[in-house]
Order: C-alpha cells, then structure tokens, then sequence
C-alpha cells in the first residue's frame, strides 16, 4: 500500500459533494487515512502552489482555494496515486473527461475541477508533509 493527496476543492464543498466523492473512492478500494477540513489563508495556497507561480493562471488558482472552505485528504492503496490522478480524477478541463470520472461528474469548469490529485510520486511526499504530520495519517 502506498500514499498519495487529494483535495476536494471549494466548488466541490459548495457543492456538497464531500460524501460523494469519498463514497466514490471507497468503492473503488482506496482508503481515505487521513483527512480534514480547513478554509486556506492566501500563505498557505500561494505556498502549496509555489511551484506554478510563474504562471499566469497562478492568481486565480490561488484565489479560488481560498474562496471556501475544502477538504484535504492522504490517500492509502495499491498504486493511488496513479489510480486516483490517471483514472479516477479525470482531465483538468471536465468537457474531456471520460464519463464517470470525478470531473466528469462534479467539476464545474476548467477553473473550479472539484478535485486535485498529486502528480507524482515525490509531489505527493512533499503535498502530504506540507498538510500532515506522520501522526495524522492512519
């Protein structure tokens, strides 16, 4: 088993969406092991995000997560974090994602995608650290 992070996103809380999206996971086998709540301070987003602050879509993101609350999650399965970003999540832009992905069925446009997933395998080290401490995740 291994680890990855997710984040259900504002539009998705706003949406009360929450129940149906870890339902979703569940069924498909992957264990949420931690998991919290919180409404992110503009530091605290603009430090998550650091990475793509050179990009122009880099105040608008940040803008948004910190537009409501969501929720932060460490992910527990075989593979997840491929799982949950290449198959569960679905594309950026939910009008290319498959039918029956996160996106597909919760996003509400390229901007408010319902979901984030880790990219990689290092990114999910660092996103968790960033969150959690060891003795959070279960």
């Amino acid at each position: 088993m291994n680890h990855t992070f997710a984040i259900i996103k504002p539009d998705a809380v706003k949406d009360n969406k929450i129940g149906s999206i870890i339902a979703y996971l569940e069924e498909r086998g992957i264990r949420v092991a931690a998991m919290k709540m919180v409404q992110l301070t503009r530091r605290e987003a603009e430090g998550f995000y650091a990475e793509h602050r050179e990009r122009g879509f880099f105040g608008e993101l940040v803008t948004f997560m910190v537009s409501g609350p969501l929720v932060l999650m460490v992910l527990e399965g075989e593979n997840v974090r491929w799982r949950y970003r290449e198959e569960l999540m679905g594309p950026t832009d939910p009008a290319n994602a498959p039918p029956g992905t996160l996106r597909n069925m919760f996003a509400r446009s390229k901007g408010e995608n319902a979901v984030h997933g880790s990219d990689s395998d290092a990114s999910a080290v660092r996103e968790i650290g960033y969150w959690f401490p060891q003795h959070e995740i279960f």
